[in-house]
């Protein structure tokens, strides 16, 4: 089915909420991180009392063969000879000290490789990597989900083989758009016929879900444009479809080069915003549910299991200097920068490190009631599915409209809330989800904010 504009679209697209602030993945955000004491941060005492039977597993690799022009991820382009066997090394020191923090009985249910390009090991350093993640510590990948990161160039057959055959049952590639001139415009070196026999090889390998990313709000990029690119990727029948807004951040290629948004904040907000409906009725009509904001599934796309992880409940375990780890006093992760030379830095200080030097937190945040009230209402307001209330008032003995009633009224008045669910749930509207990255900041805490206005670019 199609969605029509209504007047509420068209008057947040005439600019009553900037519709694009931040994208939010993860709450808080590492920008909002500060060190921590180490007496009070060992990973033993973190970790002694957390339920630990459904578990997310996440490996970041940090090396990529180029940066696009839009990328602020923890990443370096390229590694210099010996540069991933170190970081391998690390990890697997990193990998028996948490094996040893979390005891006896960790249980994953999900597992997944990010980046950076995890694809960016050869194949060889691909086998090292799940054998960390199964006999270091203790996940069997052939019984959860595994999800993986790849890029065009790096989705070569010996390492997709690797992948297949240690169980991966999701690939996602990076292709941003099939139209050669706006990768080259978001600073995205590829050509399409590359994105094509990528696309073939992993096909191939019989890998159950495919998921394609594609972004838009490119420089000079049409309904047209948008369209082919749309159409390119269903021409694969991927089970996932991700669409994301473009974003200039400080320290990317793209925010040294540009400086602002093309044709100016106001005009940019509304090509992104009819660009994104665009995007979502051409899905829709061709059997896509949306399930967030930026992810589209394939209506009979087969299922790959974990469903009994939520990640707005259960830890996850982190390794690699790029990653972030959760439990439910406190969010831990190493140092956080965008600017290469710093991650340079970073990256050299993780692959020199002894064991004992992975037990105890460096950077976090402690979740207090209210900070565990607002991720657990952003994380479930931000799906498409929403947010059954008699889950959260089983969590916190209160509703969330006893503790957000100020915010909750506001994304009421401006259409963003289903009203259609009644009291049993809360849901958002299709102009919510349309403004998912303008209503996710408003329920971040005023020490959140305070943290991240202070943080300082590096």
């Amino acid at each position: 089915m199609t969605m029509a504009i209504t007047s509420t679209e068209a008057a947040a697209a005439a600019g009553t909420v900037r519709p694009y602030q931040q994208y939010v993945y993860a709450y808080p955000h590492k920008t909002a991180y500060r060190p921590l004491a180490r007496e009070r941060a060992s990973l033993g005492a973190l970790w002694a009392d957390e339920p630990k039977d459904a578990l997310s597993l996440y490996f970041h690799i940090p090396f990529c063969e180029v940066r696009c022009g839009f990328c602020n991820l923890f990443t370096r382009i390229g590694a210099p000879e010996g540069l991933t066997t170190a970081y391998l090394d690390a990890m697997e020191r990193q990998a028996g000290v948490v094996r040893e923090a979390l005891g006896e009985g960790a249980r994953y249910a999900n597992a997944a490789f990010g980046g950076g390009t995890p694809t960016f090991l050869e194949a060889a350093e691909l086998e090292r990597l799940c054998d960390l993640a199964e006999r270091g510590l203790g996940a069997d990948l052939a019984a959860i989900p595994l999800s993986v990161e790849a890029s065009p160039a790096t989705a070569t057959a010996d390492r997709l083989s690797v992948l297949a055959d240690r169980g991966t049952t999701r690939l996602s590639l990076g292709v941003q758009s099939f139209v050669d001139s706006e990768a080259r415009t978001a600073v995205r070196p590829q050509r399409r016929a590359d994105v094509e026999a990528a696309l073939a090889r992993i096909r191939d390998t019989g890998i159950p879900v495919l998921n394609i990313d594609l972004i838009y709000g490119i420089d000079g990029q049409t309904e047209q444009s948008w369209t082919r690119s749309l159409d390119a990727a269903l021409a694969w029948q991927p089970e996932e479809l991700y669409l994301y807004p473009l974003y200039v951040r400080p320290l990317t290629g793209l925010g040294r080069h540009r400086g602002t948004a093309p044709g100016g904040d106001a005009d940019w907000d509304e090509q992104r915003l009819r660009l994104y409906r665009h995007g979502r009725d051409h899905l829709l009509a061709r059997g896509y549910e949306q399930v967030s904001m930026r992810m589209f599934r394939r209506a009979d796309a087969p299922a790959t299991g974990g469903e009994d992880y939520a990640c707005q409940t259960d830890g996850m375990v982190g390794l690699g200097c790029g990653s972030r780890s959760y439990t439910s006093t406190l969010h831990y992760s190493f140092d956080y920068a965008v600017d290469m030379h710093r991650i340079r830095g970073i990256i050299d200080d993780y692959t020199a490190r002894p064991a004992d030097d992975f037990r105890h937190a460096d950077f976090g945040w402690e979740m207090d009631a209210d900070e565990s009230r607002r991720r657990h209402l952003l994380q479930s307001l931000l799906q498409a599915e929403g947010l059954p209330v008699a889950d959260y008032r089983t969590r916190f003995g209160t509703a969330p409209g006893d503790d957000f009633a100020a915010e909750l009224d506001r994304f009421r008045e401006r259409g963003w809330l289903d009203d259609g669910t009644g009291a049993e749930s809360l849901r958002l509207s299709p102009e919510g989800l349309a403004h998912s990255d303008a209503l996710g900041p408003e329920l971040f805490s005023a020490a959140v904010r305070e943290r991240m206005a202070a943080y300082e670019p590096k």
